[in-house]
């Protein structure tokens, strides 16, 4: 059954308004969801206009944990949204559909309930990783470490604290929404980003604050952990939660841009918390890194088979009984996370949680251990750490050679062939002082920030002088 929370005076989100089918920006009057949806509705619009972006198909060449894998079995960022897409879309529609059993009211509003959810949380899952830079979590901390070195200072000190905190935090999720939500002067066509459902956008902001939230003022929630958008973005983040309803987090933080979680946030993090415990696992399985034996008796101590249990067929290969038993595994803990996502939604939509989904499962415990597993022996492998090493000096070494041309004011010969390199919606328009130091350094950030892993490394090589392409 469904928890009531004990103050139903408290103000709360509700399911129409969250589930918003307008695009952003668009201004037309507000959808009214009715009984008989298109055959390809709204939110399955969205989910195809981020299959086709060149952003998505970036992901393919950018980091999951191993660097530029070259076996056809380990992930990459791509294949990792994909599956995380589908197990979302599993979350959502079970979570929807146990809702719609449980309320007969709810039902006859909302008879599509359980479709919307699935295709909306499908969606923000397909673009979860979509701001991520070059060289996974690595090149977060690159970017931010650079924009923290005195190489920076004199380009950063213009900016106010919170164009600073953006990038000395830099934070991919909110490199998501800027690119969802923005267009480029040299690519304006009438939209913005593109032009998602307010309720997808919703979905897709895991963390609803901006940079400039201090730690006072913070609390312990997990989405508190990180923030969703930068300066540039906050007055488009304001209307998406106007737009949605998403309830301030204090009276005086409506202008300051912290709110509680769109509800459906929460199944796109544990479909990606899923997703990346236990496949990144299955990939070190793989890879020969962590132990075979110790990962598959965890694997059968999850799923509670007993040590001699039997299977309905015999094996060929240890991997394939691995495949068996991530299935199942994924299957489990998709139904019990659901059940619990549907346990809580009346609290959720009074912002009442905020800890995630999957760190309240009962298999928490072997989960965890799981992940202290794939750590020590996968996150923390030799070719994963030479990677990451080297984005930091990739990346830092891209940004000390575009940064200083972008505001070099002698434009000197160099400074304009750098410059010439950056395609043309990542320079500032017209005159320089049209665009501010941050919109101009933001622009670049898009720019390096949206290289794979390796066209950032061939760009370096170049402006190093370390090597040239090869004319074709």
């Amino acid at each position: 059954m469904l928890h009531l929370t004990p103050d139903q005076n408290q103000p709360a989100m509700n399911w129409p308004r969250l589930l918003s089918r307008r695009r952003y920006p668009e201004q037309p009057q507000l959808h009214v969801v009715t009984d008989a949806p298109p055959v390809r509705g709204a939110f399955v619009q969205d989910y195809d206009r981020v299959v086709f972006s060149s952003s998505f198909r970036r992901l393919q060449r950018k980091t999951q944990i191993m660097p530029l894998p070259e076996t056809d079995f380990v992930h990459t960022r791509l294949t990792h949204s994909l599956e995380t897409a589908c197990v979302g879309r599993s979350l959502g529609r079970l979570g929807g559909r146990l809702l719609l059993e449980e309320s007969e009211s709810l039902a006859k509003e909302l008879p599509h309930l359980d479709a919307d959810f699935g295709d909306i949380v499908a969606a923000a899952c397909l673009a979860h990783d979509i701001g991520n830079p070059p060289f996974g979590h690595a090149g977060e901390d690159a970017i931010s470490a650079y924009f923290r070195s005195g190489a920076a200072e004199p380009f950063v000190r213009m900016l106010t604290a919170g164009q600073r905190a953006d990038l000395q935090q830099f934070e991919g999720n909110a490199a998501g929404f800027r690119l969802l939500t923005h267009t480029y002067a040299a690519q304006s066509s009438g939209s913005a980003g593109l032009g998602l459902t307010y309720a997808t956008l919703g979905a897709f902001t895991k963390y609803p604050r901006p940079s400039t939230t201090t730690d006072t003022d913070r609390g312990t929630g997990i989405s508190e952990k990180k923030y969703g958008y930068f300066q540039t973005e906050a007055p488009r983040f304001q209307e998406v939660a106007r737009e949605l309803g998403l309830l301030p987090k204090a009276e005086d933080q409506a202008e300051n841009g912290a709110y509680y979680r769109h509800p459906l946030a929460f199944l796109v993090e544990a479909a990606d918390d899923l997703c990346y415990r236990i496949i990144d696992f299955e990939d070190g399985l793989k890879l020969g890194l962590i132990p075979c034996r110790e990962g598959l008796a965890l694997l059968r101590a999850l799923l509670s088979d007993a040590p001699g249990r039997q299977a309905s067929v015999e094996w060929r290969d240890w991997r394939e009984e691995l495949g068996y038993l991530r299935a199942r595994l994924i299957n489990r803990l998709v139904q019990q996370t659901a059940r619990l996502f549907a346990d809580r939604a009346a609290g959720l939509l009074r912002g009442r949680h905020d800890e995630p989904l999957v760190q309240q499962l009962e298999s928490w415990p072997q989960l965890a251990e799981m992940n202290r597993l794939t750590t020590e022996h996968l996150y923390h492998s030799r070719p994963v750490l030479e990677t990451e090493a080297a984005g930091f000096e990739v990346l830092a070494g891209l940004l000390d050679a575009f940064l200083p041309a972008t505001f070099d004011p002698q434009r000197s010969a160099r400074s304009r062939k750098l410059l010439q390199l950056l395609p043309a919606q990542f320079r500032a328009t017209g005159p320089q002082q049209q665009s501010t130091a941050y919109e101009q350094i933001i622009l670049l950030t898009d720019y390096i920030g949206g290289l794979t892993d390796q066209n950032a490394l061939d760009l370096f090589r170049t402006v190093r002088g370390i090597g040239l392409p090869v004319s074709r």
